[in-house]
């Protein structure tokens, strides 16, 4: 039976033809493409960008495992809000109480070692169930220092290193690099049949015969549907240059329901014209009780007005920012400014430099002097100087410093519940300030799946032969979990690889009849 497949491209013919055709190549994409061939299939991974990883490569290289899935789905559903179904935050807690096998899998064949240091850690949040939680990384690779395109934190690319092995070692994954996927093909009933991808400046029509796995990652930089998704204006990206939502978009045509949109796991940071990218403070993962930071934040009217160093401060350190004056018509915290003094300045760099990118990443100085000497930091002799430079009340900057270090002095911060253990008094000159922004390091938003990792329409049911993985429409809708979206790529992938390659292919008499 011949029938009319939407979105081919004029020609009508097929170029390339797999069983399962997988549009993104991070960890999401890596292990279902593993998964997959494993269970049978023929496996073809298409990356937009020169360099596999996106994310994944730069992160902190943690993977969570639960003890306990019982225990696991109880902090899962605290903190989804109420957000995301019980079936997928189940599927996904059984997933990491049964992962640590499969990855010893994974490192023995790549000859490497699990490290069990952060074992006990427990989530990020002192919720029920927390103390089942726990983190496993990659131990040291000897001769291995990262990838020289990518700066990040050495336990993601060794993560990466040992992921991206194990797809090099199967013979039937073919990997495709700089082939940007561009739509989904479907046939008259909605069944999605395969993809087009741009690759050298043509389009390739790619059949499917099994299934299309999207994981394309986020949206970080896509100023369209953050302007859409977010309260707060602007929010600038780190890491990957190369997330914009296609795979949204793409699911979007063919019918998807969307979910997550608002949350993103991001906190504030630095931005500059000079560079396309944002740079996150220095502080990462959850809150350190003892670790001092040396700064307060303030607002565009010198005022401080939030708790710096909250227990997650890289996934919900934005949301202070996004209070909208509808009084003054502003945010009045968008812009908002760091101000510490000189033993602040030599308690080591400000920022995180991150980044996976064909562009030569910057790498922030240790003592922050070069930062100074370009005007990204500004240094004054006093607090009212400094007030001036960066345009804020200098009366109101003082009155903030000053009571900011009498509270250091008494232990206890009654405005914003600052642990004590953080707080380190301005009080040593020179001083320093630096405007800061909401940054976003990925996001949580795009087509809802079901537990099976089925993307789902707009009524609940599953578009046939199309499946999600990683953050691309995470089940995280309202508490990040540190090191949570990179176990969520190796569960959601190990479901989806397994459900692709079981589909029967469709039948080969479909023909192409017009664009769609």
């Amino acid at each position: 039976m011949a029938e009319a497949l939407n979105g081919m491209p004029a020609s009508g013919t097929w170029d390339w033809e797999t069983d399962v055709a997988i549009a993104g190549y991070g960890f999401g994409g890596a292990i279902t493409a593993i998964v997959a061939h494993d269970a049978g299939a023929q496996v073809l991974l298409l990356e937009k960008a020169t360099h596999p990883g996106g994310n994944s490569l730069v992160s902190g290289g943690g993977i969570v495992l639960a003890d306990d899935a019982g225990q696991a789905y109880d902090y899962l559903h605290t903190t989804s809000g109420g957000r995301t179904d019980e079936g997928v935050l189940r599927v996904f807690a059984e997933g990491l109480a049964g992962m640590e096998d499969f990855l010893q899998q994974l490192a023995r064949a790549a000859g490497v070692e699990l490290s069990y240091a952060e074992r006990g850690r427990g989530g990020t949040y002192p919720f029920p169930g927390s103390d089942t939680l726990w983190n496993v990384k990659i131990a040291p690779i000897p001769g291995f220092d990262g990838y020289e395109w990518a700066v990040g934190l050495r336990a993601g690319a060794r993560l990466w290193k040992v992921v991206s092995d194990n797809v090099a070692m199967r013979p039937n994954i073919a990997v495709h690099t700089r082939t940007a996927v561009q739509r989904l093909v479907t046939s008259g009933d909605g069944t999605v049949v395969g993809l087009v991808a741009e690759q050298d400046g043509r389009e390739i029509a790619i059949k499917a015969r099994r299934a299309v796995v999207l994981a394309t990652g986020g949206f970080e930089n896509d100023p369209e549907l953050k302007a859409q998704s977010f309260e707060c204006q602007p929010v600038y990206p780190v890491c990957t240059l190369t997330n914009t939502g296609d795979g949204i978009r793409m699911a979007q045509k063919v019918g998807a329901a969307l979910w997550h949109m608002w949350h993103f796991h991001g906190g504030y940071g630095f931005k500059f014209l000079e560079l396309p990218y944002a740079f996150r403070h220095a502080f990462r993962g959850p809150r350190k009780p003892e670790a001092q930071m040396p700064w307060i934040v303030v607002d565009k009217h010198g005022r401080r007005f939030m708790d710096e160093y909250p227990p997650a401060v890289q996934d919900t350190g934005a949301r202070p920012l996004e209070w909208y004056d509808a009084d003054r018509q502003e945010f009045p915290r968008i812009p908002c400014y760091l101000v510490f003094d000189e033993k602040g300045r030599r308690a080591g760099p400000l920022a995180d430099s991150i980044m996976n990118s064909d562009q030569t990443p910057y790498v922030w100085s240790e003592d922050n002097e070069a930062e100074i000497a370009r005007g990204w930091v500004r240094r004054a002799p006093s607090l009212a100087a400094l007030a001036a430079d960066l345009g804020l009340p200098a009366a109101a900057l003082e009155t903030s410093v000053a009571r900011w270090n009498d509270q250091c002095a008494g232990g206890e911060d009654p405005d914003h519940d600052r642990l004590p253990g953080t707080m380190m008094p301005i009080d040593t000159p020179p001083y320093y300030g630096i405007v800061a922004w909401p940054i976003v390091s990925n996001t949580q938003g795009g087509p809802r799946h079901d537990a099976q990792q089925r993307i789902l329409d707009a009524f609940g049911r599953p578009i046939p032969r199309l499946y999600a993985v990683g953050e691309l429409g995470s089940l995280f809708g309202h508490l990040y979990l540190e090191a949570g979206n990179n176990a969520e790529c190796f569960v959601s992938g190990r479901i989806a690889g397994r459900l692709a390659a079981a589909e029967q292919p469709w039948e080969s008499t479909l023909l192409a009849g017009s664009s769609g």
